[in-house]
């Protein structure tokens, strides 16, 4: 599975820290033909996860966008497809979210989730969708977590989002299968990323999220990129449409 990516191109969204970052440094081991990595607002983030890419001897790169908005979405893609030509794997990792009850997400709070998460999955799955056709097919990863399908105290607005993610993925899986892309969505338990780490409460959460999981621990960046690893790989071929459920077994004890 180690070199299965030869002469790719791939796309992961939010790939300058935390999972994303995992995520492009486990492909890396894939030994594609270049790695982008898109990101908002750390610039210094994105170019150290570059340049540690260039350093495992796969080239690399950055750019900038705000997924939020259709036409810098779009106008990220029509860079892809000029400077590279084509794109095999798109890993839509990027997320943003407003954390607060229910009843107090403002409208505009809302829309902005749903266009950062959701809509940047619509649209950018119907983009790679057209380049990976031209090569004959491809990947589309989607992250999911549980706050999906379980409630998550101040995540409805984020949780929403992915719920949307993961009724896409089912569809998508189906309606591109034509043209040679599988779609799949991972959807992780609580990851201790730099993002986690600025809870408050962050050592009590992971100790008692820990003493839930039949683990025994949180999950981990590593974690989730090895199962985006797997789903890039031709081994995954007859995974189709799923959302992988990757928490260390908390779930089976919700309820």
């Amino acid at each position: 599975m180690e070199a299965n990516l030869n002469d790719k191109v791939v796309l992961i969204t939010g790939g300058s820290k935390g999972i994303g970052k995992a995520i492009a440094l486990r492909l890396a081991l894939m030994k594609p033909a270049h790695v982008i990595v898109s990101y908002c607002l750390d610039q210094e983030a994105a170019r150290k996860t570059v340049s540690e890419l260039l350093e495992l001897g796969v080239n690399a790169s950055e750019i900038r966008v705000d997924l939020g908005r259709p036409e810098l979405l779009q106008k990220m893609f029509d860079e892809i497809e000029e400077t590279h030509g084509r794109l095999d794997v798109f890993v839509s990792n990027a997320a943003r979210a407003t954390f607060k009850p229910s009843t107090e997400v403002k409208y505009r709070e809302w829309s902005r989730m749903i266009d950062l998460n959701a809509s940047a999955f619509l649209l950018g799955s119907q983009r790679a969708a057209k380049l990976m056709e031209i090569n004959g097919g491809g990947r589309i990863i989607g992250l999911s977590s549980l706050g999906s399908r379980f409630y998550t105290p101040g995540y409805m607005g984020l949780g929403a989002a992915k719920a949307a993610i993961e009724a896409m993925t089912r569809y998508f899986a189906v309606e591109f299968a034509s043209i040679g892309i599988n779609v799949n969505t991972v959807c992780g338990g609580f990851i201790d990323t730099p993002s986690t780490r600025l809870l408050p409460d962050f050592d009590e959460v992971v100790d008692a999220l820990a003493e839930r999981t039949p683990a025994k621990r949180v999950g981990t960046p590593e974690d989730m990129a090895g199962i985006v690893a797997f789903l890039c790989s031709p081994e995954s071929d007859w995974i189709r449409g799923q959302t992988l459920v990757a928490d260390g077994g908390l779930s089976l004890l919700v309820g």
